[in-house]
This record gives structure tokens, C-alpha cells and sequence, in this order.
């Protein structure tokens, strides 16, 4: 059962913006799990991504534990920097919750029991760091339980997810989006 989940995994079509990965799963978070790593448009030789980072876990346990509604679970994880003005805004939060549900449904992704958090920080340097000035960054963690066993809508909606969390407008299919532009540290 797992093996055929995981094949529907990799039918997904993902936004062309994104490099993604295969990484080694956490352990201890079900009995069988598989992880997807993502960064938008990556610099050469770093690990994330200036313009935005993720993560995808596709977990399944045949006992269907509380609370998942389900045997498997998918959880993932987007998070990129933001413009300190947008970091104000006292409605970014939602709106980064429903990029994630507009996402899923764009998709045709069907679920249950979704959950999570959208976190915006906002920072300033001082001292040696005083040169970096202010920064912003925006992060959403979510879970939610797919309704049918073809996960290939769910990871594309995640997809869809990182790239609108990075500045990028949703992609029809067959349109070409231009390369967001973000803000420096002040």
C-alpha cells in the first residue's frame, strides 16, 4: 500500500520554479514515511533558498491513530523571506493559510482534518549584525488527511503553495510566470 501511495508521489507535476528532492524521512513519526525537500529558484552551493524553502512528509500508519482521520497524513512545511511592509500586515497570515487551502483545491486535492500554523517574524539587527537591518519572513506548517489514495494533486498543491509563498503568482498550466523580484534587508 505505501509503495503505491509513494508512486502516485512522484506523478505529481511540479511548478518548473522549484528544485526538488527526495531526503531522508524523520523516523518515529509513523511506521512508514517519505520526505520531499523543495527550494524556489536555488542559488548555486546554499542549502535554502533565498527566495524560499520546503518540505513535504507523506506518513502512513494502518492503525489510522487519533486525530489524522485516516492512514495517512501528509504535513508540510514552506517558509521564505518577505518585504518588511508585507511583514506588517496583520492579514498576512490568513492570506498564507489560504494560498495553501486555494492551492489544495486548485488541484483537485480532496482532504480532512487540516491543521496548522502561519508564522511571520519580523527581525532587526544589532550590533555586528546592525549592517542587516530589518528583515521579515513568513512560514506555514500544516497536516492535513488526502481522502483518496492518488497524492499526486496534493504535492502539486504544495508546490503551488511554495511558489506563491515566494512571490510568484499562481501558474495556469501552459503560461510561463517571470522571476519574482524581492526586497533587500533594509
Amino acid at each position: 500500500m505505501f509503495d503505491a501511495l509513494i508512486a502516485t508521489v512522484d506523478r505529481a507535476v511540479l511548478r518548473a520554479e522549484l528544485d526538488v528532492r527526495s531526503i531522508p524521512a524523520p523516523t518515529g513519526l509513523a511506521p512508514f514515511s517519505y520526505a520531499l525537500a523543495a527550494d524556489v529558484n536555488p542559488a548555486r552551493h546554499v542549502d535554502d533558498s533565498d527566495l524560499g524553502t520546503g518540505r513535504l512528509l507523506v506518513l502512513f500508519d494502518p492503525e489510522a491513530p487519533a486525530g489524522w482521520n485516516g492512514t495517512v497524513r501528509i504535513v508540510c512545511f514552506a517558509q521564505a523571506p518577505l518585504e518588511v511592509d508585507i511583514g506588517l500586515d496583520p492579514f498576512v497570515a490568513d492570506v498564507t493559510w489560504a494560498w495553501l487551502v486555494d492551492a489544495l483545491e486548485a488541484r483537485g486535492a480532496t482532504y480532512t482534518a487540516a491543521s496548522g500554523t502561519a508564522t511571520k517574524v519580523l527581525s532587526t539587527g544589532y550590533g555586528e549584525l546592525a549592517a542587516q537591518g530589518s528583515g521579515a519572513q513568513l512560514e506555514l506548517r500544516a497536516s492535513w488527511t488526502p481522502l483518496d489514495d492518488d497524492l499526486a494533486a496534493h504535492v502539486e498543491g504544495w508546490s503551488e503553495l511554495l511558489c506563491m509563498i515566494a512571490g510568484y503568482p499562481p501558474a495556469p498550466e501552459g503560461v510561463a510566470v517571470l522571476p519574482a523580484r524581492r526586497g533587500s534587508r533594509d
